[in-house]
């Protein structure tokens, strides 16, 4: 007798094979996370970018970010996703009712839109999410750093660093919170 219930076989994601095929053939949600640190009257003093390797095997400077899974509520995604690159100590203000700054679409076309994954076609909600606790970077992620918003402002920018067009969504992260 099989003791998985529907939720737990749904639940569970697929071969790398399947992935693969899936990303071919349709669109997959995601959820991008800009985590601020924030002043006391809750104005963003800085960014937590994390470094990681990229697909073609760079060094980049990334957001959080991952798929939403079947039977997750976006809030868990969003939990679930800061948890596993900032560490369980994060502490993420998550609005019970998260609404996206924006909606990026990425496309594995370059030049479509200002988003580019050459994996797959991928329409992401992004939001800014206030970060409270100790953070450490997990998993994949070689580092977490903590910008001001001057920091990635300037010529250098460490945005520069980033692929895909997330420099853009961070860009308007800031000037969503009015911070630019």
């Amino acid at each position: 007798m099989n003791s998985r219930t529907a939720v737990d076989s749904e639940g569970s994601w697929f071969e790398p094979e399947q992935v693969t095929e899936l990303r071919r053939r349709l669109p997959i949600p995601y959820v991008d996370i800009v985590p601020v640190r924030t002043d006391v009257d809750g104005s963003v003093e800085e960014v937590g970018l994390l470094l990681r390797a990229s697909g073609a095997g760079r060094i980049v400077r990334a957001i959080v970010s991952g798929r939403v899974l079947i039977h997750e509520s976006i809030r868990e995604a969003i939990a679930r996703h800061i948890d596993k690159d900032l560490g369980p100590m994060a502490m993420p203000r998550i609005p019970v009712s998260p609404v996206p700054f924006t909606v990026a679409e990425y496309f594995p076309t370059p030049a479509v839109s200002p988003f580019h994954d050459p994996r797959q076609h991928a329409i992401s909600l992004a939001y800014v999410v206030p970060i409270d606790g100790e953070t450490a970077p997990q998993e994949d992620a070689l580092e977490l750093t903590w910008f001001g918003i001057d920091e990635l402002l300037a010529e250098s920018s460490p945005l520069t660093e980033m692929e895909g067009g997330r420099d853009l969504l961070v860009r308007r992260a800031l000037a969503h919170v009015g911070a630019v």
